[in-house]
């Protein structure tokens, strides 16, 4: 379970190091001393017969050939949001002390298709990561490290002692401070091996899509709109997936304006009404508005920095928090936001332009009851319906319904974080994993079961779910018999379900008449 910022300990915990700072504010002389005590302990060696990537063939590595290196290892799971948000500071330390530090990300799993080597294989590709990960799939590592929680970082010294570690998220200038002065304590005496090179980064093929994460359509005009996740970009295309507009430059960046100029950060939720189309900028923490007749971006709410339980404000000046999907209400007044890294749902009153929490207290967990006593986990997609507000809660694998008239939330699917799997049933007796995207069609609600690799359906008043397509395995197989890999985002287009299959870096197509799919065709414009 990750750790949220405000329940964190912001400090190293380490026996063997009794001065650790708060606020990341090392005094050199105190490191100094506590690195030359002789009863630190040393570092385990990463157990054997596990697998690798980012490595020179997949091969294993040792706390020996780290010897010479300051050595960060990265305790995270894909799911975990505050994983995620840990990565940035992770590639800021890289890039200062490119040569005197090493990052090991120990992925050690919750989910079971966390498990899967592939599967961690394409997260990191996903999220950049080109420091070598250790599949810790049964959390071997994870035991005798002695981690607790989602993420856990830990300092290891050149000569293979450990320095502490540190829980959740928003460390880097405590990290940034105690490399530092490791380096510095380290270098007149010779131990610090700048020619050595850890680390081999896989590299992604080209596609017309990366990682797409959510898809949505309109009838009239009839257009879908794809977030290209990994392209940083937003296509426009037709049933037939030619695409008409490419919104955005492709390049990170949170800049506003014309389509050729404006820039994302891995959008992923989309919602449109009329010639406005709402994206949640997951990775810029911000919810941009574009206009599709003017053809422009703008910033709507967030101010792209990041932080956990924001007060209720004006939307360009209050921090948002990994806003995962978003849901306009068809007046148009009120667009709700899948606050993933606040495990809560919040709202935009487009009327009069604040931003703030509408249900959740931000604990993460799965509570049901009044908005402000409820409880979500990483909640990733949203679905209105009325006065329903239906929302794929990802880390309780859970399906909840938000009252909207009676500020009520009550669970469909989903009993605790950890307990999650693939079966069918009624109600309590349901399990999913990881449902990222949740839609109601004809009076049934269509998940995207992401880790199970399948669609469900769920019907809202019988609490009765199903496997709707997919035998459950990854892959990339169209017909009657069809193989999705981590399904992210869904929408409906007269007769057809247009699946956004992320780890497939494609649109998949379901006839809802005969449930054949196929994968849709992009046709980029020519440059």
């Amino acid at each position: 379970m990750a750790v949220a910022p405000s329940r964190n300990a912001r400090v190293f915990k380490a026996a063997a190091l009794a001065a650790l700072l708060f606020c990341g504010c090392a005094r050199s002389w105190e490191l100094a001393d506590d690195l030359k005590k002789e009863d630190r302990d040393a570092a385990p060696d990463f157990p054997e017969g596990l697998s690798w990537i980012n490595t020179e063939g997949g091969k294993p590595l040792k706390m020996a050939d780290l010897k010479g290196k300051v050595v960060l290892l990265d305790f995270w799971n894909f799911g975990c949001i505050n994983c995620m948000h840990v990565i940035p500071d992770l590639k800021r330390l890289e890039k200062k002390y490119e040569k005197e530090l090493v990052v090991i990300g120990v992925h050690s799993a919750k989910f079971s298709n966390e498990k899967g080597l592939a599967n961690i294989r394409n997260a990191a590709l996903r999220y950049g990561l080109e420091h070598p990960v250790l599949n810790d799939n049964d959390l071997t590592a994870w035991k005798r490290y002695g981690v607790k929680a989602w993420p856990t970082l830990l300092l290891i010294d050149p000569t293979g002692k450990i320095v502490g570690k540190v829980e959740g998220e928003g460390h880097y200038e405590t990290l940034e401070a105690y490399v530092d002065g490791i380096v510095k304590f380290y270098d007149p005496q010779k131990l610090i091996d700048r020619t050595k090179v850890i680390g081999k980064p896989e590299q992604l093929e080209k596609s017309a899509l990366r990682y797409p994460g959510k898809v949505c359509a309109q009838a009239k005009p009839e257009r879908i709109f794809i977030s290209d996740t990994n392209h940083n970009r937003l296509l426009v295309c037709g049933a037939d997936g030619k695409v008409s507009d490419v919104i955005g430059a492709g390049s990170i960046g949170r800049a506003d304006g014309a389509y050729d100029a404006a820039q994302f950060h891995r959008p992923e939720g989309l919602a449109v009404l009329g010639d406005a189309l709402y994206v949640a900028d997951t990775e810029n923490h911000l919810i941009r508005k574009v206009d599709l007749a003017k053809k422009t971006v703008e910033t709507l709410a967030g101010n792209g920095e990041v932080k956990f339980n924001a007060k209720k404000g004006p939307a360009k000046q209050t921090p948002l928090n990994s806003p995962w999907d978003v849901a306009i209400a068809p007046d148009g007044n009120t667009l709700y936001i899948a606050m993933a890294g606040n495990h809560a749902i919040w709202s935009v009153d487009l009327k009069d332009g604040t931003v703030g929490r509408l249900a959740g207290t931000g604990r993460e967990d799965i509570r049901d009851g009044e908005f402000g006593t409820s409880n979500f986990a990483q909640p990733s997609g949203l679905w209105l319906d009325g006065d329903n507000l239906y929302v794929a809660d990802a880390e309780s694998s859970g399906v909840r319904l938000l009252d909207l008239k009676e500020q009520m939330v009550t669970t469909l699917v989903g009993t605790g974080l950890f307990e999650f799997g693939d079966k069918d049933g009624v109600g309590d007796d349901v399990l999913i994993q990881h449902c990222l995207s949740i839609l109601l069609h004809n009076g049934k609600l269509f998940l995207t079961d992401t880790y199970n690799h399948k669609l469900k359906q769920l019907d809202p008043k019988t609490r009765e779910c199903k496997t709707y397509l997919g035998d459950g395995q990854p892959g990339k197989v169209d017909g009657g018999a069809p193989r999705f890999y981590e399904p992210g985002g869904q929408a409906i287009l007269g007769e057809k379900l247009y699946v956004a299959d992320t780890n497939n870096h494609a649109i998949r197509v379901v006839d809802l008449k005969t449930k054949q799919v196929s994968t849709l065709e992009i046709k980029l414009p020519e440059k």
